[in-house]
């Protein structure tokens, strides 16, 4: 009866050790799968994060785009303001070269008046004005001479003309 005994709880232990190997696959496996479901939801989640770091990359490509455009629109006004305000200095200037020749012409015609008037009633009966003799021709004939009636200085009386082109400055 040992003997059987003996068997018996040797067989038993096999039954046990094979039991044990079934048990330790089946945990091993279960370990396995648990491990790969962890391993997909870790990619499932890197994915997501990935995607969702391309999607705000291309809305922040897509601000700078519009910003850049908007910066490129003020460029180009600020730039055509620019033009025309230098168009406009230009003629500004053209027109002040062209009063301050006026003007010299205005004085220079006052001083040659200032000039004829103090010769007018001198010591030597009359003054020499401008190429003729004043005491010699008459006031209406004084009046009619173009370089001392400044109602007669047609050249004077010109407008100021000077253009905005556009084509004036390229850059």
């Amino acid at each position: 009866m040992a003997s059987s005994s003996g068997t018996s709880s040797g067989s038993s232990t096999m039954v046990t050790n094979s039991g044990s190997d079934e048990d330790l696959q089946a945990l091993m496996n279960e370990r396995k799968r648990k491990r790969m479901i962890s391993n997909r939801e870790s990619a499932r989640r890197s994915r997501m994060r990935k995607q969702k770091h391309l999607d705000d990359l291309v809305a922040q490509v897509s601000q700078l785009q519009n910003e850049n455009h908007q910066i490129l629109t003020r460029v180009s006004i600020t730039t055509q303001r620019y033009l025309n305000v230098e168009a406009d200095n230009s003629v500004l200037r053209a027109q002040a070269n062209e009063l301050s020749h006026r003007l010299q012409s205005l004085n220079d015609i006052i001083d040659s008046l200032n000039g004829c008037n103090n010769n007018i009633g001198g010591g030597d009966g009359g003054g020499d004005c401008g190429g003729f003799n004043i005491a010699m021709i008459g006031f209406n004939e004084m009046v009619d001479h173009s370089f001392i009636n400044p109602f007669n200085l047609a050249y004077l009386n010109q407008p100021i003309t000077a253009s905005a082109d556009n084509n004036m400055f390229q850059y």
